[in-house]
């Protein structure tokens, strides 16, 4: 009976007992650290805001109802540059979160991507400035004229169609105003 116990329960007990010391400190960790990614995200959020409309000054979330789904939200530059549009498109490894600014005559003055899990080499070109840049002055009317990017035509295509949600909102946000 001491062997089975030595052999079985005594290296099932150690490893159980490793598991939840483990466990318990991961939790700590998580627990201790969530704050900081948070304010991590809300700070490159911000940044991004800037980026994409480097005309307006500072930004507060507008409320607007019948939006697209992949507008996520919608902040309004306080000097009345424009909006800035967050963006969630599902690309081909999955959702991409994209920031797009849009100014007050309706053309785009720039877009980001803020995270993605897509094809390195390939979809990831979506994450470019030489990609994103494609998009900078372009309007609803003109949208359509943006290349996508070959042999990653489905995140390329969702990017498109991101920003075309963003441009949609925007007549829906602008009327709305």
């Amino acid at each position: 009976m001491s062997d089975v116990k030595n052999e079985f329960v005594k290296p099932i007990v150690v490893l159980t007992v490793i598991c939840l010391v483990i466990s318990a400190a991961l939790a700590f960790t998580n627990q201790k650290t969530a704050s900081i990614i948070k304010a991590a995200e809300v700070q490159k959020a911000d940044e991004a805001k800037k980026d994409v409309l480097p005309d307006g000054d500072s930004f507060t979330e507008v409320k607007a109802k019948s939006l697209p789904s992949t507008v996520t939200a919608v902040y309004k530059a306080k000097n009345d540059a424009g909006y800035v549009f967050a963006l969630t498109a599902k690309g081909y490894g999955g959702d991409m979160t994209l920031m797009c600014g849009v100014d007050k005559s309706g053309a785009v003055t720039g877009c980001e991507t803020l995270s993605h899990n897509e094809t390195q080499g390939l979809g990831s070109k979506t994450a470019l400035p030489d990609f994103s840049g494609r998009f900078t002055g372009k309007t609803s009317a003109d949208i359509d004229s943006v290349e996508t990017i070959s042999g990653a035509t489905i995140s390329s295509k969702a990017y498109k169609n991101a920003i075309k949600d963003a441009l949609s909102a925007f007549g829906s946000v602008k009327e709305a105003a």
